[in-house]
Order: C-alpha cells, then structure tokens, then sequence
C-alpha cells in the first residue's frame, strides 16, 4: 500500500523555462522528506515540460500532469483536487523554498492546531538571483485579519502550507475571481479558523516582468476588491477597501524608476552593494536628468553601509509586494542588459 504524504506541494508552471528546474531542486532538497510533488503543465509552449519530464523520470515523489492552458484558478483547484497530503504547499515555478521551509511550517501546525494556514517571512531575489531585501509579515491572526479584510494579501500565496481539508471546506479557490483567489482564500479561511506567518523566512520570492503579478496588477486589484466586498457581505460589516496604490510598475518611466529606486536601496540597506549599483544605473538610464538615481549610485559607491540591519526587521503589514520591474519591452531601448 501507497503512504498517503504529509504534504502535497503543488505546482502550477506556464512557460517557466529559465527557473523552473531551481523552483524543483529546492523542494526536492527539503530537510523534510515526507511529500509528493504535483507539478500541472498549464499548457506551456517553451520548454517547459521537456524540463518536467526529466525530474519526473527521476524522482518517485514527482506526479506530473500535463494539459492546455487553462489559466491559474482552475489550475490550482485541479492541483488541490489531485493533492493527497494532510498539508498543501503552494510553490511558484519561479521561486526558491529554503530548505527548512517544510518542516518550520509542518511543526508549527502540528503545535498550533486552531491555526488553518501558515506564511511566512520571505526574501525578495530579483530575475538573475540577486537578493534584495527580506520582507517581514504580520505573524498574528489579529493583524493578518484586520490587513485581508482591507484587501491587502498579509500571507504570501508561495510561502503558504494549508490545511487541506479547510481549503476543501471553504470551496477551494473561487475561479471567477482570477489573480485575486488567493486573497479570498485567506479571507474565507480566515472566517473558519486562525492565520498565521513565520518569523522565519521559507522563500526566495523572485520578482521580474514575467511573472503573473506583474503583468496583471490593476486587473488583480479589482478582483481583490471584488473579493473584499463578498467577505464583508458574508461578515455583515462596512468595509473600506485600502490596496489601491501599486506594488508594481505602472509602464511609464517615472513609476519604472520609484521601483529600480526602492530596489536599489533595499540592496544598499541589505549590504549588496554591487547590486545596489546596478539599480542605480538602470534608474538613471530610465531618467537621466533626476538626482535620486545619482544619489543612489554616490551611496553605492562611496557611503558605508548602514550599522542596523532595520531594514529586514521591518513588519510590511500590508504585503503588497513592492517587487516592481520594468518590462523589457519597455526599457531595453534605454538601458544596458544588466
């Protein structure tokens, strides 16, 4: 008889070649060994499931399903109705479990039986690897509460591990509200049991101008909205929704050079001083002639490193990610391939 796992780590992957492979190894090389790994090929059309194909052959714990592309809700309710485990791991294709995630997260639900879901602190790496920063989230249900209700998403999806029956009992994810379903599953668990975020940081969570949330913000704010306004329905309550700002890029080179900027300074803040250095240099390619670029690039170059470290203590409550790039499309005719 097959062993049911403790934790089903799910992946949904679409065209995601280029870190694919890494987002496996890092579960794969988890310090807690007692999971499958269901990987659905959404239908890529790179070389994707030729790279899926490989891992499947050569560990037994990897179940690969391949179909067309059916977009995210459908595909992560198709990957919780596949899923066996106690648990359910959301992993992106793009990111990077550390290798203590699973059995940080795995211990403290077995200790904290009236909490449904888990996040937990991550570490920004931008699309070549680089570390940024590292986010801290609210850890208590109060905050992460009174964070969702407002639209705001206080548990990053990747980072989490679900009870999977509480996922099952509040109906999975609500395919109509497509890049705003994990925000109503945390407010639709919320209502059944507690949340909860690690200190610790679990992921690398990579930003760059591929992925889902950076090409699609302003859609997802308005489905986040739409998720809010059911929630205080079903609560009974007046609302306010307050995720209105942008956590990305809005395309126009002002709004491309506030995130090279906040990059740039999060690298400085971080000790990566190379990095900070090219975050300089691309925002002053974007805009040339504002001092903040300049003053970026003296700071990297001369100013010693801050002697606190507050910028990985500091709580972002509200965890909307600020992990903004430009989309290439849009910046290569005025910036060096860095």
């Amino acid at each position: 008889m097959v062993q049911t796992p403790t934790v089903s780590v799910v992946m949904a992957v679409y065209n995601a070649e280029r870190y694919v492979a890494q987002a496996i190894d890092s579960i794969l090389q988890q310090t807690f060994t007692d999971f499958e790994l269901i990987i659905l090929n959404d239908g890529s059309t790179d070389g994707s499931l030729r790279i899926l194909q490989q891992y499947e052959k050569r560990d037994h714990r990897i179940r690969l399903i391949s179909r067309e592309n059916q977009g995210i809700p459908r595909t992560r309710n198709d990957l919780l109705k596949a899923s066996q485990g106690e648990f359910m791991a959301v992993m992106d294709s793009d990111d990077v479990a550390l290798p203590d995630r699973l059995s940080l997260q795995v211990n403290f639900l077995r200790q904290h039986p009236e909490v449904v879901c888990v996040g937990g602190a991550h570490d920004l790496i931008d699309h070549k690897g680089r570390f940024l920063t590292r986010l801290h989230l609210p850890t208590d249900d109060e905050a992460i509460q009174q964070a969702v209700i407002v639209g705001h998403a206080p548990i990053c999806n990747p980072c989490a591990l679900i009870r999977r029956e509480a996922l099952l009992q509040v109906g999975g994810y609500d395919e109509r509200l497509g890049q705003a379903e994990d925000l109503d599953v945390w407010l639709k668990l919320g209502e059944i049991g507690k949340l909860a975020n690690l200190s610790d940081s679990v992921l690398q969570y990579r930003v760059h101008p591929q992925s889902i949330s950076e090409r699609a913000q302003l859609f997802q704010r308005q489905k986040a909205r739409e998720a809010c306004e059911r929630a205080w329905q079903r609560r009974g309550i007046t609302g306010t929704f307050e995720a209105i700002q942008p956590w990305r890029s809005v395309g126009t080179r002002p709004s491309q050079q506030s995130f090279l900027l906040q990059y740039g300074w999060w690298a400085f803040h971080s000790q990566q001083r190379t990095t900070a250095l090219i975050y300089a240099l691309k925002a002053i390619l974007t805009i040339p002639w504002k001092r903040n670029g300049w003053n970026l690039l003296a700071c990297a170059l001369i100013k010693p490193f801050p002697s606190d470290q507050s910028v990985h203590s500091k709580n972002h409550s509200n965890s909307d990610h600020p992990k903004s790039q430009t989309e290439p499309s849009k910046i290569q005719s005025h910036s060096v391939h860095l």
